[in-house]
């Protein structure tokens, strides 16, 4: 058990930080953006709420935050009102917002500063991921520090990984987003072929399911896509900022990625079809149209 602390309480922090107070029994302090999603929380999961990220920091020997982008992460970590400010020594912040590695190194240089620890940690699975506790975290720091917050991850992930110093688990999620991006647009283009070939789509799926074509995006969003569905799951505006967080870190180091710069235009075909909160399998519905 651990004193901790969690900023943001989205479709992925809440459920999160649900599972430390449950799974992992830790004390657990919230805070949100919006107060009354806080008290909620609360309400669910016991523990307490505060009204800044620097009070429901105090006294915690590890702060979690889950936010929207750079600027919401500098957002809660920075300032006289940010976590950091409130942290003792000895602790660490840990960030499971899909983030820059370059605000991933500027937060970890303030808080070596103060004296404090901190690991980039994006994770990946989806809402469902978070609601289950079956999250896959791709972390950045050093190994001391990890091995302080490893523990209480582990209470909403079923893996958990260093991959190097700060900012490396933001590049690995990049790296992982790379492969999402083209594998939803194949398995929509397979669809969409299948159909228009007159064929059994969900029969389709399901014979080439078993061999090479596999994948969780087939096993997971075939059939919805079949469907016409799209009202659940990691949503388009989320894909896109993404996108365009790997593809300016491609143009620092030169990564040539054809494919993603694609798809991320793609999707901004979706976005243009009212699609911002449709989950990221519409890319069937640009073809479809």
């Amino acid at each position: 058990m651990a004193k901790v602390a969690f900023l943001g309480l989205g479709v992925m922090g809440g459920p999160m930080a649900g599972h430390l107070a449950k799974k992992g029994g830790h004390d657990v302090t919230v805070y949100n953006r919006t107060t009354p999603k806080a008290e909620a929380w609360v309400k669910i999961y016991g523990g307490a709420f505060a009204p800044t990220p620097r009070q429901a920091a105090e006294g915690a020997e590890i702060v979690f935050a889950c936010v929207g982008n750079d600027d919401d992460l500098r957002s809660v970590v920075l300032g006289d009102d940010g976590a950091l400010a409130g942290m003792t020594p000895g602790a660490v912040f840990v960030d499971h917002t899909t983030a820059s590695a370059e605000v991933a190194r500027e937060l970890a240089a303030a808080a070596e500063a103060k004296g404090l620890g901190f690991i980039d940690a994006p994770v990946s699975g989806g809402q469902a991921g978070a609601e289950n506790g079956v999250l896959t975290v791709m972390c950045g720091g050093d190994a001391a520090t990890y091995a302080k917050v490893e523990g209480a991850i582990g209470s909403f992930a079923r893996a958990c990984r260093l991959m190097g110093p700060a900012g490396a688990g933001q590049l690995t999620k990049m790296v992982n987003q790379i492969c999402i991006a083209g594998l939803v647009q194949g398995l929509s283009e397979g669809v969409h072929f299948a159909k228009r070939a007159g064929l059994d789509v969900e029969a389709v799926l399901d014979v080439i399911s078993k061999g090479a074509a596999g994948s969780w995006q087939m096993e997971n969003r075939g059939k919805t896509m079949n469907a016409g569905k799209f009202d659940f799951g990691f949503a388009v505006d989320w894909m896109r900022k993404d996108l365009g967080i790997l593809l300016d870190e491609a143009r620092r180091n030169g990564a040539k990625l054809p494919v993603s710069a694609l798809v991320d235009q793609f999707y901004a075909e979706v976005q243009a079809m009212g699609g911002n909160r449709w989950d990221t399998s519409s890319l069937v519905a640009r073809l479809e149209r």
